[in-house]
């Protein structure tokens, strides 16, 4: 039997230390630290395992790229996110929070490659056959190409791997799968860093594109180490409300496109749907009559989406007014209150004030500055905006409205959808540089 070693592996950054510390000396987390035993080799190295071929160094121009063309997933718009589609031997990681959807969009994907005559194997360690084929029966995917199997060890993978190697396989996911070759529970650090490593380098030896589904922690973030993201390819995630019925897939990491992509998804009985046009998918059924709404070009990504900003000004009767916010930093509305007290001399004291953004959506833009000054003052005086009004623009401490990124892809996309008046930072001919000039043209005090 091979030998093996103790060691303590931060759960935060994957650093390994041979001694149990209190503080990972890395990147200084406290109590990340956990015990983990490793293979032992005879030189006295952790086992690897190499890539036939691949010991070689080789001229870079002489590599061969036959067998490795990248192959469609079924969905363009999924293509045009992903860069290239699928890549032959690439590993790509999926995260979100649990009931999202992730599994019924991989399954969507899965069944798309399998009837282009591609093989696709389908590995979960979260469901057994009989409910992997009831899924896939409602989204109506099921395919002669398309194997599943449920195991939750990572050996069981090495024979479909080798005997006929698929075009794709599917994991999900890999906090469920376990190796021998590591100690500990499925879903630790040394169990995560193991499968995936075998799984990644399995798949880049036969050529299959390898998707693994990842779980998210509480924050947010993908669960397990660091690591786990600079082993693969692209990094996607599938972000929005569980009560809500539409879906944003994200890309964070790209190595064959760009990056900070957005693609929405709605859900339906039949699996998700891409919506082609979400310029105003999230306006929804909006009244343009009622005050207190406006409508920001925001951009998210490379991609200009119209989306409802909503005011609630009212009356408080509390010692301390209330200040909410939801779909943003709600540090950014208590900011930009104090900004219009200043500037505008107006009292906010005696009011409660609530605000969101409509239709579920969450915004980082700092183009949501000015629409939300607007629904504020819309609300505070009850005077609605003009109907097909949009804004878009940065409000500093001064009151002054900067230019923010992507303008001229705002400024087109406004245009293309018939909005007018179309506000926006002093760039062009007839934008407004302050706050005092958003009131000016917006409200008139009665």
């Amino acid at each position: 039997m091979a030998k093996v070693r103790e060691t303590y592996v931060c759960g935060a950054c994957g650093a390994r230390t041979p001694q149990w510390r209190g503080q990972c000396p890395a990147c200084r987390e406290w109590n990340t630290l956990a015990l983990a035993t490793l293979p032992r080799v005879n030189g006295g190295g952790s086992a690897r395992t190499s890539l036939p071929g691949q010991t070689a160094p080789v001229p870079l121009g002489s590599v061969s790229e036959e067998g490795h063309e990248p192959f469609g997933t079924g969905l363009e718009a999924l293509d045009r996110v992903l860069g290239k589609g699928f890549v032959p031997g690439s590993a790509i990681l999926v995260g979100g929070e649990p009931g999202i959807g992730k599994s019924t969009l991989l399954l969507q994907v899965a069944g798309a490659v399998a009837a282009s005559g591609r093989r696709v194997l389908y590995a979960s360690g979260e469901e057994s056959l009989p409910q992997i084929k009831s899924r896939g029966q409602r989204l109506g995917v099921l395919h002669d190409n398309l194997l599943a199997i449920a195991t939750s060890r990572v050996e069981d993978l090495a024979g479909p791997l080798e005997e006929e190697p698929p075009a794709l396989l599917v994991v999900d996911s890999v906090q469920t799968l376990a190796s021998a070759e590591a100690e500990g529970l499925p879903g630790n650090v040394s169990q995560v860093r193991a499968v995936a490593t075998q799984l990644v380098e399995r798949c880049r030896a036969v050529g299959a594109t390898l998707v693994l589904v990842g779980h998210v922690t509480k924050e947010g973030a993908l669960a397990g180490p660091r690591l786990l993201e600079h082993m693969v390819d692209t990094v996607v995630s599938v972000e929005g409300d569980r009560r809500q019925m539409f879906r944003l897939l994200r890309v964070f990491k790209n190595r064959f496109g760009p990056n900070e992509e957005l693609l929405v998804f709605q859900m339906a009985r039949q699996g998700m749907r891409i919506v082609e046009d979400p310029a105003t998918f999230f306006l929804g059924a909006r009244d343009a009559s009622l005050s207190g709404t406006a409508v920001v070009m925001g951009v998210d990504g490379h991609r200009p989406l119209a989306v409802e900003v909503q005011a609630l000004v009212t009356r408080t009767y509390l010692a301390i007014p209330r200040r909410t916010g939801l779909g943003f930093d709600v540090n950014r509305l208590h900011l930009l209150l104090a900004v219009l007290e200043k500037r505008l001399k107006l009292n906010f004291g005696q009011v409660d004030i609530y605000a969101k953004v409509g239709g579920g959506m969450r915004l980082q833009d700092p183009g949501l500055d000015l629409a939300l000054v607007a629904a504020v003052l819309s609300s505070f005086y009850d005077i609605p905006l003009p109907e097909r009004a949009v804004l878009w623009g940065e409000v500093d401490l001064n009151g002054q409205i900067r230019p923010v990124a992507a303008q001229d892809i705002r400024f087109g996309q406004a245009r293309r959808l018939g909005y007018g008046p179309i506000l926006h930072p002093d760039v062009r001919q007839g934008g407004i540089s302050t706050v005092v000039d958003l009131q000016q043209k917006l409200f008139r005090k009665r």
